[in-house]
């Protein structure tokens, strides 16, 4: 198999598109792109444009009718109580225009990466379109009206016959995913996200472990408010880590929302690009450890597009193509020259944030020990069942 990556992108990504005021802003994309041009770390050569995907194939997933009502939607033809009965038209997911078109090329995108590393022409392809992971079978939910990474891996199961392991380290619980996979044994998910006492959706506890012959293949982590980086990272590191080892997938497909930074204006988190340093790092040496090497990364949330998305964003590129040594020090001058105008907030000039970003948490120490506490509920079940195994 090639050691290599593909980008997949293409200019039709960005009309998935809720209007200049909505936070879910496409754009991002393209500053990520940016940077990367400027950084010499992306080229035309590596860039795959995304397919659109069938009917047939989003139906792997979501109901015949709600694709029917998303089709009207997106032809004016859906208003009212009709069309929030599937989500659509609410403050989280407003109507556009040809709002089918656009989502169903979203999840096309994915399945274009999956089908890239499946058949052996990369080992790694990165889609950060896509990672809507809120979508369900027939209700749109929190900016998501396809859930792409659902699809991609019911595709995974029904073309390749592959065990897929999930992560999604977005700040929000990936329900969309776990609940379309819960009883289901030959797909594992792990979600490390801020607790849902305060964020939305409001699920993803550690008692959520799955159902039927699924059970205990769904890993949740909730971490507290203000969790910071070596909380965060020790609680990552060991999850995946341990839930990798005891799945040992045929592929991993990493959800890469960037809202955990500090500097987010949905979250309560406090890491910096300390964490998306190290996020792909690992997911990176766990595929090839276990996968030969077979990863899909996809993106997700990001709010604050400016300062943390691009950096975080432009991270998983140079980990997959071995460029991310090269991502220290200073940022491309031209690139925040370019944008700085635009931005309306200072851009960083280092991809590495300062030490000083925000002020001390004085619940340091506590949260720490609370965030343990609930890696060790969350992982009772492997560490339990492999001290039986061994005695």
């Amino acid at each position: 198999m090639n050691d290599s990556s593909a980008f997949i992108f293409s200019e039709e990504l960005l009309k998935y598109n809720f209007g200049s005021q909505h936070p879910f802003n496409q754009f991002r994309i393209k500053l990520t792109i940016d940077l990367l041009k400027h950084s010499g770390a992306l080229d035309d050569s590596s860039i795959v444009p995304p397919r659109m995907a069938t009917e047939e194939e989003l139906c792997l997933i979501h109901d015949p009718s709600y694709v029917h009502a998303v089709k009207m939607a997106g032809k004016g033809l859906l208003t009212g109580d009709s069309a929030e009965n599937f989500g659509l038209g609410t403050e989280d997911t407003p109507i556009f225009p040809n709002m089918h078109e656009a989502s169903a090329m979203i999840v096309g995108g994915t399945l274009e990466a999956v089908d890239m590393v499946m058949t052996g022409k990369t080992s790694h392809a990165l889609h950060l379109g896509g990672g809507l992971h809120h979508g369900f079978r027939g209700k749109a939910s929190g900016f998501c009206i396809y859930n792409d990474s659902s699809v991609a891996i019911k595709y995974l199961q029904e073309k390749y016959k592959a065990r897929v392991l999930y992560v999604d380290t977005d700040a929000h619980h990936g329900d969309g995913v776990q609940w379309s996979f819960y009883d289901d044994p030959d797909v594992c998910t792990l979600s490390i996200h801020e607790t849902g006492r305060y964020l939305f959706p409001g699920t993803g506890s550690i008692n959520e472990r799955g159902q039927g012959k699924g059970y205990g293949f769904s890993f949740n982590i909730p971490l507290d408010a203000f969790t910071e980086d070596e909380s965060w990272l020790q609680i990552y590191r060991t999850a995946l880590t341990e839930v990798t080892e005891f799945f040992k997938p045929d592929i991993i497909l990493t959800q890469n929302g960037a809202d955990s930074h500090y500097y987010d204006p949905l979250t309560h988190l406090y890491g910096t690009m300390n964490i998306y340093r190290e996020i792909p790092k690992l997911a990176h040496e766990l595929a090839h450890r276990y996968c030969n090497g077979r990863w899909v990364a996809v993106g997700g949330g990001g709010y604050d597009i400016w300062r943390v998305v691009p950096r975080a964003w432009a991270l998983i590129w140079m980990e997959m193509t071995g460029k991310a040594s090269s991502a220290t020090g200073n940022l491309p001058a031209a690139w925040t020259e370019k944008w700085q105008t635009k931005a309306g907030v200072p851009l960083p000039d280092s991809w590495e944030d300062g030490p000083d970003i925000y002020n001390p948490i004085p619940r340091k120490a506590e949260i720490t020990e609370k965030n343990l506490l609930t890696l060790e509920k969350a992982l009772y079940p492997i560490r339990n069942t492999s001290k039986t195994e061994s005695v």
